[in-house]
């Protein structure tokens, strides 16, 4: 496991930060303002999307790996939805904040 305190990239760290800490406004801080993001491949609306699937329904992350610079993570990903399961997020990071995100199923 790694402490989000340690992740590699600013902005990610930023991102884990919120997300563990049911923090939206540290959240849209660290998106730029026109980010994009996908689950499973399919591009969803980012603010409708964290709003069901981390705000609203405790979602917390669990870093087990890194790679890419810090850009690249394994996670054990869990919400009051879904429960438990093993995701893979991808970062685009442009000036310190994320303008893209990929999540899905490991």
């Amino acid at each position: 496991m790694i402490a989000p305190s340690e992740l590699s990239d600013p902005a990610v760290r930023a991102f884990v930060g919120a997300v563990n800490a049911g923090d939206r406004a540290a959240f849209q801080e660290v998106l730029t303002p026109h980010v994009t993001m996908s689950d499973d491949g399919s591009d969803r609306d980012v603010t409708q999307w964290a709003e069901k699937e981390i705000f609203s329904s405790g979602g917390h992350m669990v870093v087990r790996t890194e790679s890419d610079r810090g850009l690249f993570l394994i996670v054990d990903y869990r919400n009051d939805t879904w429960g438990e399961m093993r995701t893979v997020w991808r970062f685009t990071v442009e000036g310190g904040k994320i303008s893209r995100f990929e999540t899905g199923q490991a």
